[in-house]
């Protein structure tokens, strides 16, 4: 079961915090900001509910992962929807 968004933001640092907030919401996650929600979900790979993959993939073939829309409204506040 996926740990509460406030308790695993909560275990970040202020750093990653900040590195976050200036992604801005649909902001592409660095592999450091996917290890940080990992550390603070409990471990390698547990933080992956938090973030998916975005539709777009890295000069590498990599996908781009962003924060879930649910864990980004937790850190942003609510996108208003376009009527």
């Amino acid at each position: 079961m996926m740990a509460d968004i406030t308790a695993v933001l909560g275990r970040l640092t202020p750093s990653e915090l900040n590195e976050l907030r200036a992604l801005g919401p649909q902001g592409h996650l660095s592999r450091q900001l996917t290890d940080a929600l990992d550390r603070a979900a409990g471990g390698p790979g547990l933080g992956r509910g938090y973030y998916v993959p975005s539709g777009s993939v890295s000069a590498t073939g990599g996908p781009h992962v962003v924060l879930r829309s649910d864990v980004s409204g937790w850190l942003f506040g609510p996108v208003p929807q376009v009527p």
